[in-house]
């Protein structure tokens, strides 16, 4: 009795010490959260690698295209994760208490609060968390890669190189490579059956107003398959083309012309606010169909759900994309090739900005520029009040807190408020060729707009931005100056 007494003591003995052993073990090996934070970088470094090879191959596999946008996605949401967690231990530390600027931290430490103490702390436990979930799918990412790898390496190489991320994001279409490849695709496809190539097919592509459906259109009309596919690229917008569908090869703006190639194929884009009167349709396709060449194709653009009814395939449906995407566009928009690291003010502000867009890229188009050109806290926290104020007067006048979304006017205080005036933005934006349009006299800068004590009178333009693709389009707000709108 006492020998099996004693095997029983000895075996619960033993297992004892093992459990203690092991949960020591497992206690010790925990990692740090600055050792989490290594492991994210090392991690983002290699999703980096495999996109940025990716993005100089011309990928036509959809399948792959879907898993290279999952990949970004982990990296977009990883980097901003990065950056909120730079941020946040820089105000932490105290790094950021100073009065000089009108910074919004929005989960700043308070010294004489106790509750935002407590929300601070709750706040990092989140960011652990959080970053403990990005690690694991980034890692599930990368453990499902190996095949794409390999199947990236047979796709051919592009023929530019950019030298940096900065000149990436102006040579594509950031976000929306899948949609791309959609559209090329299209473009580029015969028609099996010889009487369907009489009837030019049709895509329609729907989206919110700012979504980046124009965007989109211009970079694949760009492309040098396309441009070698068609004979001439034609293209109207709600304005103009209603009344010139009965002459349409010599009507909208010509995008692209080469007699010599393409076959006598044209692509015509047609680009509206809203919907299309069926009449009016059905003229315009019959002037297609007797008057440009076989295997023609037609894009139209809507907001609306309704031009759906006018296409021969499946439409594109653009949605936002998300914020950590955007983050990571707006960022090597602004710094370009310099480090976050050595700039955390800067950044902090940044990122509130980019948060106050709501991921609108026709903000980020005239905001990055006008950060990049004044690399200075002074001028970036102008501009971040300049935003605030914006949105605070939308919710004031319409109750909604997007003005990047409004087809109303929106109103604007100047940065140095040297006037009690406002400033009036209309929702229409006008294009014009720089190449081949003399600007408005009148016309001053977005920079002089915001932050410049040039006072125009009456209704003038703004120029807003120019487009990187050729024929490099000059983009243009229409403003006038009113008196304080009663709140």
């Amino acid at each position: 009795m006492e020998v099996i007494f004693s095997a029983v003591m000895n075996e619960l003995a033993s297992r004892s010490i093992s459990f203690l052993v092991d949960r020591y073990l497992k206690q010790k090996a925990a990692p740090t959260k600055e050792e989490r934070l290594r492991s994210l970088q090392r991690l983002l470094l290699r999703l980096r690698v495999i996109a940025d090879e990716a993005d100089g191959r011309l990928i036509t596999n959809q399948a792959m295209l879907h898993q290279l946008s999952i990949l970004k996605k982990e990296m977009y949401r990883g980097q901003r994760l990065l950056h909120t967690l730079d941020v946040f231990s820089c105000r932490a530390n105290g790094e950021d208490k100073t009065k000089d600027h009108r910074v919004h931290y929005f989960f700043a430490q308070s010294e004489f609060n106790p509750a935002k103490r407590v929300c601070f702390c709750n706040e990092g436990a989140a960011h652990a968390e959080l970053l403990e979930q990005v690690l694991g799918s980034i890692r599930d990412v990368i453990e499902d890669v190996s095949e794409f790898v390999m199947l990236l390496c047979k796709c051919p190489r592009l023929n530019r190189q950019p030298y940096n991320m900065y000149l990436l994001l102006d040579k594509c279409m950031f976000g929306r490579q899948m949609e791309m490849e959609h559209i090329i695709n299209f473009l580029l496809q015969a028609e099996r059956d010889p009487s369907a190539a009489e009837n030019p097919s049709v895509l329609p592509i729907i989206g919110p107003m700012g979504v980046g459906k124009s965007t989109l259109i211009e970079h694949a009309c760009d492309n040098e398959r396309v441009r070698n596919h068609f004979s001439q690229i034609l293209c109207f917008n709600g304005d103009d083309f209603q009344d010139a569908v009965e002459t349409l090869r010599d009507s909208g703006k010509i995008k692209h012309q080469n007699r010599g190639m393409g076959g006598g194929r044209t692509l015509i884009v047609i680009e509206l606010l809203l919907d299309i009167d069926t009449n009016v349709w059905k003229r315009l396709y019959s002037a297609a169909r007797s008057r440009i060449g076989s295997g023609s194709k037609i894009i139209i653009a809507s907001r609306s759900d309704k031009i759906t009814r006018f296409g021969t395939t499946q439409p594109i449906r653009l949605q936002c994309i998300s914020r950590e995407a955007y983050w990571y566009f707006f960022k090597v928009r602004t710094f370009g090739s310099t480090s976050l690291e050595d700039h955390p003010k800067l950044t902090a502000i940044a990122m509130d900005m980019a948060r106050l867009l709501n991921r609108c890229f026709m903000g980020a188009a005239i905001f990055t520029g006008l950060l990049k050109a004044n690399f200075n806290i002074c001028f970036w926290s102008m501009a971040l009040s300049t935003i605030r104020n914006i949105k605070q007067k939308q919710v004031l006048m319409y109750g909604v807190a997007e003005p990047w979304q409004l087809a109303e006017p929106v109103y604007v205080r100047r940065a140095n408020k040297t006037s009690s005036e406002w400033f009036v933005i209309f929702a229409d934006c006008q294009t014009s060729s720089a190449e081949t349009e003399a600007e408005d006299p009148e016309t001053i800068s977005v920079h002089d707009f915001y932050f410049g004590n040039v006072r125009p009178r009456g209704n003038f333009k703004v120029h807003a931005w120019t487009s990187h693709l050729p024929p490099h389009y000059n983009y243009m707000f229409h403003c006038r100056i009113e008196a304080l709108p009663e709140e």
